[in-house]
């Protein structure tokens, strides 16, 4: 197949349209963040990438911490709205009707309604041009409790997130494989007996 060559570009998709919360209980903002991901797996590390215009990027900078909530496509409005409204002028939290929710060991609250929620503690942050890169120790992982199955195993296709790619948000679908699948033997039927 024939190909196209174009220069470098942010087309690294899909990613997570996370909602960023910083500031405190008393005076909670949040962001929408696509430039997210992981880092390192033992110690859990991940990142943000924000703009240094951004009113959330002080917050982030002297509070040294965040929180990193996963939407569901139920909120694709006010993880939009949010991420093209400035907390400098508008209460978020207010605004989309957001609870804050109290995170023990942490300034900043995570947001009730959204499902999961990675706590964050920042311990380096990298200049990289337009944006700079918070990285950040995941200290912790809230989860709704009704997205855990009887062994408290996390049934992630409950929860409903959702994704971004090049400007839209989709819903995740199906499941299509899991982790390994593709090398694993197939499980021996057990004979029937007599």
């Amino acid at each position: 197949m024939k190909k196209v060559h174009w220069p470098g570009a942010t087309l690294m998709m899909p990613v997570p349209p996370a909602l960023v919360s910083c500031g405190t209980m008393e005076n909670p903002n949040c962001l929408t963040i696509a430039w997210t991901g992981i880092i390192n797996s033992q110690p859990p590390k991940t990142y943000i990438s924000v703009r240094p215009e951004r009113h959330s990027y002080e917050i982030i900078k002297q509070s040294k911490e965040f929180i990193i909530n996963m939407p569901t496509a139920k909120y694709v409005k006010e993880i939009d709205w949010c991420g093209v409204r400035s907390g400098a002028k508008e209460d978020k939290f207010k605004a989309m009707k957001f609870t804050p929710y109290e995170v023990e060991g942490f300034e900043c609250p995570a947001i009730a309604e959204l499902p999961i929620a990675l706590t964050c503690k920042v311990f380096d942050i990298v200049p990289l041009g337009c944006h700079d890169m918070f990285m950040a120790d995941i200290t912790g992982v809230i989860v709704n409790e009704d997205l855990l199955d009887e062994k408290g195993r996390l049934e992630i296709e409950k929860a409903g997130l959702m994704a971004y790619a090049h400007g839209q948000y989709f819903e995740l679908g199906k499941k299509i494989g899991s982790f390994g699948f593709s090398v694993k033997k197939p499980e021996k039927k057990k004979k029937k007996l007599s």
